[in-house]
């Protein structure tokens, strides 16, 4: 009887040691080593995908300018959403990797867009839930495919036999994390059988130019399950997340080799599986009754798509001797800063006060041009006025408190005109990059914070 050969993998990088070591040369990382059996079996080597094709690939050196080019052909999704965060469709050949917290809705959202890919026959590989399980969803779903496939397997031996009997053009994986390959010994889920299992689809996806879609977990910290390696093996990069309190979902491109990675793409969780969500700014945007301080709206982009959000914000006095300063969606250190240039150029007391700022929606956002939008519903709720309902702000706010320029500023006037708001405040640096008079909206441009309050109140 063989000895059983183990090694040690950094489950953070995928970094492989012949013993234990406290600190990862490879990230840096303390305690990420984990002990797996490698014991490699020659013999099991036929269950791999590379005994698709019976002949090797020869492979030669060419030189770059012999090399023919020529658009890549993309399967266009019937969800627009997806098509967007992958940058116009699904290129034939690619390996995504999709990834969320456990009943954000991977599953029905991709079971749903296999299912609407009528003409496209589609294998659904399934680790997870039993056929009837699948089925019972589908059924909610009530959306009718007789080109889909089920195959509810973990050993990737079994599945390479059903792909090359079916020979499927779209290929989704429910989860990575399940899959199991013969050649490594250790249990499914470790580092060494996710980085197998996702490299033996790679080299399927690539030799027959079929789409995968590869779902996966995500740890309690909020990052993909699995070592670094797999992100790095895979052409896009995927995040489905949202509030468990709100019906809403996002779908944010992390990494992208066939397009951008600031595209969002946006959904509402129903009965009936994933709605998709032409005019985000509607929701984003609450209907209330009366005006109230704290509340401003922002135009902001994200990747090519503008949108307008709410921001909420309540300033109250202190009752305990430490002010706080609670953000949701919002990053908490560029509060404190335009917090402090209100307090520098403007002479507002805020350190005296409790500081609250929300996003509506649930919807995290990072474009810094609702500096603007921030620094009014501050202002708004701190002098206890209402900002008049039928304007919006996009502007970045310096330390010095100059309102600065920011880019797409046609479509964010454009947005904010279609959506029925009267005024726009922008800073007087963007006057050069549009013209006014195109517009039926009142465009103001402002240099300083203090023209601001000047002008609101």
């Amino acid at each position: 009887m063989s000895k059983i050969k183990t090694a040690f993998f950094c489950s953070n990088c995928g970094y492989e040691s012949t013993k234990w070591l406290g600190k990862c040369p490879s990230c840096n990382q303390w305690n990420t080593f984990v002990e797996e059996v490698i014991a490699k079996d020659v013999t099991k080597s036929s269950s791999t995908w590379k005994t698709y094709h019976e002949e090797p690939k020869r492979t030669q050196a060419i030189a770059l300018n012999e090399v023919k080019t020529s658009e890549e052909k993309r399967l266009i999704s019937p969800d627009a959403e997806l098509n967007r965060v992958l940058g116009g469709g699904i290129v034939g050949g690619s390996i995504i990797l999709v990834a969320g917290e456990p009943g954000i809705g991977k599953s029905t959202l991709f079971l749903q867009n296999g299912l609407l890919q009528k003409n496209v026959t589609t294998l659904y590989i399934s680790g997870e839930e039993s056929e009837q399980q699948i089925k019972m969803r589908a059924d909610r779903l009530k959306i009718q495919n007789d080109n889909f496939y089920l195959l509810t397997e973990t050993y990737t031996q079994a599945i390479f036999q059903e792909i090359k009997k079916l020979k499927p053009q779209l290929v989704i994986v429910d989860s990575i994390q399940t899959l199991q390959s013969n050649l490594i010994e250790s249990a499914p889920g470790s580092v060494s059988q996710i980085r197998e299992c996702a490299a033996e689809f790679q080299r399927f996806a690539k030799e027959t130019n079929t789409p995968v879609f590869l779902i996966g977990h995500i740890t309690k910290d909020g990052s993909i399950a699995g070592p670094k390696i797999l992100e790095h093996m895979v052409d896009t990069v995927l995040q489905f997340e949202g509030d468990r309190h709100y019906t809403y979902r996002i779908l944010r491109t992390l990494k992208n080799r066939f397009g951008s990675t600031a595209e969002l793409g946006i959904y509402e969780m129903t009965g009936e599986g994933m709605r998709v969500v032409s005019n985000p700014s509607e929701i984003l945007i609450s209907q209330k009754e009366e005006q109230l301080s704290g509340s401003a709206i922002a135009a902001t982009m994200e990747g090519l798509r503008p949108l307008l959000v709410e921001i909420q914000a309540l300033v109250t006095q202190s009752v305990y001797g430490t002010p706080q300063r609670t953000v949701s969606g919002f990053d908490l250190r560029r509060l404190q800063l335009l917090l402090a240039v209100l307090e520098k150029r403007g002479g507002f007391q805020f350190g005296l006060k409790d500081v609250f700022l929300n996003i509506a929606g649930g919807l995290k956002v990072e474009d810094p041009s609702i500096d603007l939008a921030v620094i009014a519903s501050l202002l708004s709720s701190y002098e206890d006025i209402p900002v008049p309902h039928q304007i919006c702000f996009a502007g970045e706010v310096g330390l010095n408190g100059e309102i600065r320029a920011v880019n797409r500023i046609e479509q964010r006037i454009a947005e904010a005109e279609k959506l029925g708001f009267e005024k726009i405040v922008v800073s007087r640096f963007n006057k050069k990059g549009f013209d006014k008079d195109q517009y039926k909206i009142e465009v103001i441009a402002l240099s300083r914070v203090d023209e601001l309050y000047r002008l609101l109140f």
